[in-house]
């Protein structure tokens, strides 16, 4: 064996170097043949095809730390998330009034007070319909198929019927995430990325990322200790924008939510109540949401469901008060006192090329939120003339 050893080791030094335009040679350490399957194996010569193996080392290492800095960043998003709302809470984010001050003058004007109140022109409307979008929503513009869906349903809506779209709701002040004080550099940065990089990998991330900070939104809204600072802000914020389309107070509110504008409708909805001293309804559209919120002052909850929607489904998974165990909830609560009304729409999904805004659904989710409409008209001008006259059992069942 040494004797082979020294005899190749001898002809490999005697051997003259391959020119460069030598054909190739086997990747074997001793071979100076042409590559091929027949040579024989020698055991000092490395393995011919190792290469592969640290390549996909590498792709596994890349594709974990890049889940890592995904989980990081969205960690990080959540932690602003609750230093903003505390920022905006004490005051120290301009361009919303302080809650003390807006709840003053609010009461100030219903009192009909001598003192400073703002008085405008009649409104046109004798209802206005909010729109608040999913957790897709990164600016105040909405996607073409939603842009579509809002055109059609405001083209069908009735005469006095004023509907309100470009609604941020993942966002403190008024304005899109790119705009939000103190990390839009950030989102700049991040939306930069997704529009123009070339790897689809960090594409995704950045769109993961997004959605991430929206969903982590959804989340403090639910929450019992922070979200109550989150609804209160986003109800400033409507109220601010009813009041540029000359809203009057009193007007009945209708909350229309997708996905989780579902939950962030549900949080809005007593606050703005209190603030716009009306009637509030909500329609959740696929809605995924919690039920934690004070529900009692809500007029009634419309449900348009899908029957294969697999993310409106996960609502009662994930959160435990819809859950038929628990039937001191407020949500089951709610439900017993006959405020949710559930809309089933046979074959449609939450998103995609059957979702609500696909012309294929479209129509039949436009027609049933009308139907919600009329039907509250109705109810609305059946309670006015119940309490004229004598009142009856429906228009009590609060």
């Amino acid at each position: 064996m040494y004797k082979q050893c020294s005899a190749y080791r001898a002809a490999f030094a005697a051997s003259p170097p391959a020119a460069a335009t030598s054909p190739p040679r086997c990747a074997r350490f001793f071979c100076q043949r042409p590559p091929c399957s027949s040579a024989p194996w020698l055991p000092w010569a490395p393995n011919p095809t190792p290469t592969t193996l640290p390549n996909r080392r590498t792709s596994r290492k890349l594709l974990l730390l890049g889940s890592l800095v995904v989980v990081l960043l969205v960690a990080i998003a959540g932690i602003y998330s609750l230093v903003s709302q505390f920022a905006f809470w004490e005051g120290w984010l301009n361009g919303l009034p302080r809650p003390a001050e807006f709840f003053a003058q609010a009461n100030q004007e219903l009192a009909g007070s001598s003192g400073p109140a703002a008085v405008g022109l009649p409104s046109p409307y004798g209802r206005y319909l909010v729109y608040l979008d999913g957790i897709h929503q990164v600016e105040q513009d909405h996607p073409p198929l939603i842009t579509e869906f809002l055109d059609t349903l405001e083209a069908g809506l009735p005469a006095d019927t004023c509907l309100v779209r470009g609604l941020e709701a993942y966002t403190v002040m008024p304005g899109a995430l790119i705009d939000e004080a103190g990390s839009s550099w950030f989102w700049q940065r991040v939306f930069a990325l997704q529009q123009r990089h070339r790897s689809w990998l960090v594409q995704l991330l950045c769109a993961v990322l997004v959605q991430g900070n929206n969903v982590i939104k959804v989340g403090i809204s639910s929450d019992r200790r922070y979200g109550p600072i989150l609804n209160y802000e986003l109800a400033l914020k409507i109220s601010l924008r009813l009041g540029k389309l000359g809203y009057g107070r009193g007007h009945e509110l209708v909350l229309l939510g997708y996905s989780g504008g579902g939950e962030m409708a549900l949080g809005v909805a007593d606050y703005l109540r209190r603030i716009c001293h009306a009637p509030v309804r909500i329609i959740t559209c696929c809605g995924v949401f919690s039920g934690n919120q004070m529900l009692e002052g809500v007029e009634r909850i419309h449900m348009l469901v899908g029957s294969r929607d697999p993310v409106a489904s996960l609502g009662p998974l994930a959160y435990p008060g819809r859950s038929p165990l628990l039937p001191l909830s407020n949500w089951n609560r709610a439900k017993r006192q006959g405020f949710v009304q559930q809309v089933r729409i046979p074959g449609m999904s939450h998103n995609g090329p059957i979702g609500p805004f696909a012309p294929k659904y479209r129509l039949k989710v436009i027609q049933a939120i009308l139907a919600i409409l009329g039907g509250s008209t109705a109810e609305s001008a059946e309670r006015g003339s119940n309490s004229a006259g004598t009142p009856s059992a429906s228009a009590g069942h609060r």
